[in-house]
């Protein structure tokens, strides 16, 4: 079920988390952002609440709210001091029977296990590097390089640098034992597909739309190694990454190409069961659009792909948002009646 217009009079509660190990730069930053999306969603019309979840006891931060009379921004990513913890706010939030964005907690916690999203995109057919779970003592049975080592359980590029890419099994070694020490969980090894990526951000249940495709141009780079997003071209400014990789959008691809590209999205973001939106990344090589990570609750900071690629499709930072917050009042028992 799709909505037949877009509401803007819903009233939004928009949630999010603000952690104090963050620092109080930090802190200030998600403030001004959340800020600017309340600004945005209220030009539309939206009445907006905004709820800041600074510890574990979220029930009590929502107890002065009544699910009735709110559709649920849902920007809180986690509780603070719990890390992984998405699906257990979205647990809570249809406990008290709030209609909130986003997907269900069952579709935000599977999205944490890299090699089961692997195992489910083979199953569906869908094209996805070659890849396994690695132990320190299993790494003379891979073969094949390069190749790259990521977090099995991580999201946001944690742990993904130009040391993540791997040259040979000396290498492979040392990353894996990394993997391991740092955050320790299993390593996730994948064949290192050295071609362009797109980010592919769809929104949507029934009918599914598709925003302008953003390639993540690694023209400045000549070594291998740097060509990826590494944690530090999302969230380093000044950094290497972060100055020279150059989003382009729209993605310059011809019709035959663009199509191929979003079919494989889509395929992608049904198969996880992403409800609302979703941002897929991919890679181009051997005629194949290779899936490589699937983010059923993608960044919406105004700074992000999602959100330029919104743009450049003729919604602006409020107008997205909107369509959001009416995909899930089709879930609410009062407001779904007048959509």
């Amino acid at each position: 079920m799709e909505p037949t217009r877009r509401r803007t009079d819903i009233p939004v509660l928009m949630l999010h988390n603000l952690d104090p190990a963050w620092g109080d730069a930090g802190m200030a930053d998600a403030v001004e952002t959340v800020e600017k999306l309340k600004s945005e969603l209220s030009e539309e019309g939206h009445p907006v609440v905004v709820a800041q979840v600074v510890d574990h006891a979220l029930g009590e931060v929502l107890r002065p709210y009544s699910p009735d009379e709110f559709v649920i921004f849902n920007w809180c990513e986690e509780l603070p001091g719990l890390p992984r913890s998405d699906n257990r706010v979205a647990e809570i939030l249809e406990d008290l029977n709030f209609a909130y964005t986003g997907s269900s907690p069952q579709v935000l916690a599977f999205s944490w296990d890299k090699a089961a999203t692997k195992a489910l995109l083979i199953e569906n057919g869908i094209p996805t590097p070659d890849g396994r779970l690695v132990a320190p003592e299993e790494v003379d049975g891979w073969d094949r390089f390069p190749a790259i080592v990521k977090p099995a359980m991580e999201h946001c590029s944690l742990g993904i640098s130009t040391d993540a890419v791997v040259m040979d099994r000396h290498e492979l070694r040392e990353r894996v034992l990394f993997v391991r020490n740092k955050f320790n969980q299993p390593a996730l090894v994948e064949d290192f597909i050295d071609g362009r990526e797109f980010h592919v951000t769809l929104w949507g249940n029934g009918m599914i739309h598709a925003l302008p495709a953003v390639e993540m141009d690694f023209g400045a780079f000549d070594n291998i190694r740097d060509r990826l997003c590494t944690f530090d071209s999302k969230f380093t400014p000044g950094s290497e990454h972060y100055e020279n990789i150059e989003m382009r959008i729209p993605a310059p691809l011809d019709e035959s190409q663009l199509a191929g590209l979003y079919r494989t999205a889509i395929r992608a973001y049904k198969a996880m069961g992403c409800r609302d939106y979703g941002r897929i990344d991919m890679r181009s090589g051997n005629g194949h659009y290779y899936v490589l990570d699937i983010n059923p609750n993608a960044d919406f900071s105004p700074d992000t792909s999602t959100v330029y690629a919104a743009e450049a499709s003729g919604l602006s930072y409020g107008a997205m948002a909107s369509w959001l917050v009416n995909l899930a009042a089709l879930r609410h028992p009062l407001f779904s009646r007048r959509i």
